[in-house]
């Protein structure tokens, strides 16, 4: 049985408006909602960051490279709630609010189409750096949602990003907030 999903519609600062909707009913429509991004970070030579990517049966962006761990967030939960619940769900690690580096807010807006759907996607979302180093094998995949992690090198990220070569996932402005946090952090 599918649950259905329901979100905060929120002002252009993520704020609630005090008003829902269902979450297919945003992405049909591009209704404003809320969505929480963590970025999982490792220092080894070089900075790095930990990617899923996506399951082939999602409904958007299918079988590409996306954020450490990302979801949209329930009606009436803050931002970290919902980052440290997805952490929980998608890669089986639990962590505390407190663990989370607050990078910044985005505002995201696409107008695009899977399997022949319209999907409007108009979201403000909180970006978080979490920093963990450890091997992929240490990640519980949740299997609904995405099919591996893996370790990518952030600068040849951002590189080939630049280039075009990681799909429309990505977003180049907020990698590049992730990595200008974690400079400072690392400094």
């Amino acid at each position: 049985m599918l649950l259905m999903e329901i979100l905060d519609i929120v002002d252009i600062n993520g704020s609630p408006t005090g008003q829902t909707v269902t979450r297919e009913k945003a992405h049909l429509e591009g209704i404003r909602h809320r969505t929480s991004h963590v970025w999982i970070l490792r220092r080894k030579d070089r900075l790095q960051v930990l990617l899923q990517k996506r399951s082939p049966d999602k409904e958007s962006f299918p079988d590409m490279w996306d954020i450490s761990s990302a979801g949209h967030i329930p009606a009436g939960f803050s931002w970290e709630e919902s980052a440290v619940r997805e952490l929980s769900e998608e890669l089986g690690i639990e962590v505390s609010a407190s663990e989370l580096k607050e990078a910044g807010l985005l505002r995201i807006k696409a107008d695009t189409e899977f399997f022949g759907r319209p999907f409007k996607d108009d979201q403000v979302s909180k970006v978080f750096v979490l920093f963990m180093d450890r091997d992929e094998s240490f990640f519980t995949v949740q299997k609904e949602e995405l099919s591996e992690v893996r370790w990518f090198d952030m600068e040849d990220l951002i590189s080939d990003l630049k280039a075009g070569l990681m799909g429309d996932c990505l977003i180049l402005e907020e990698l590049e907030l992730v990595r200008d946090l974690a400079l400072k952090e690392l400094s």
